[in-house]
């Protein structure tokens, strides 16, 4: 029996680029599906919201020159596209699923409206938050956290590349300790940086726990909706 029957799943662009710096790896998206399908399979009721850093760090270089405006508005339409290609990958294995877009464009995806998205939830299809809240300066981390609040998910599951929180970068140092749990306010006095500060202080205000864990070991989100100890809860 799933511990959780809603979650809101949070995966960076870069988790679908695989081992590229940047695109789509088909198998990366294809095994992140399966993942996905898999729990959707045990009952629980999944949303996703999915960055667009792998298809804008290619274009990134020359945004830097750009109205910060214009350059949040092309990330949010890569978050656009790597939605479509995860829609895709969850269908081919049989999963109903919607792509609900914060900017509206209805030829690729319905538009994102709060009692719709839970009536899709309520009939077991896969919901995949894009564009963000459509907004510039607010990034995915605090759109993810504004759709859990509106679906009432009951946890934001943040998948990462490293194995949950730790009080330093793991990946520059070999000292680095994991915590299993820590408060929001920690996580924004100690400026650990695991999602944008706005995002922690909404689910701090709102009591909506954070379950920071590792997308690259596989089976790991199974674990964390069954209730197994897995990376780092923030609460």
């Amino acid at each position: 029996m799933p511990r959780y029957e809603r979650i809101l799943l949070k995966v960076s662009g870069e988790a679908l680029a695989g081992v590229q710096s940047f695109g789509l790896d088909p198998d990366r998206v294809k095994g992140l599906a399966a993942e996905i399908s898999a729990i959707a399979q045990q009952g629980v009721e999944v949303g996703v919201v999915v960055g667009g850093g792998n298809i804008f760090r290619g274009i990134a270089l020359a945004a830097k020159n750009m109205d910060r405006v214009t350059g949040d508005h092309m990330g949010m339409l890569a978050t656009v596209i790597n939605s479509l290609a995860l829609q895709d990958a969850l269908e081919h294995m049989g999963q109903h699923t919607r792509v609900m877009s914060a900017i509206q464009m209805h030829q690729v995806a319905e538009p994102y409206i709060r009692r719709r998205a839970i009536r899709h939830l309520e009939k077991k299809r896969i919901v995949i938050f894009a564009a963000g809240t459509s907004n510039p300066y607010f990034s995915t981390d605090t759109a993810a956290t504004l759709r859990a609040l509106e679906i009432r998910a009951q946890v934001i599951a943040k998948a990462t590349k490293v194995d949950g929180v730790y009080d330093k970068d793991p990946m520059k140092h070999d000292d680095a300790v994991m915590y299993q749990n820590i408060t929001y306010t920690e996580v924004l006095t100690k400026s650990l940086g695991v999602m944008d500060s706005t995002s922690i202080a909404m689910c701090r205000d709102n009591k909506l726990p954070i379950l920071v864990f590792n997308l690259n070991t596989p089976g790991n989100i199974m674990r964390m909706v069954s209730g197994e100890t897995v990376g780092t809860l923030i609460s």
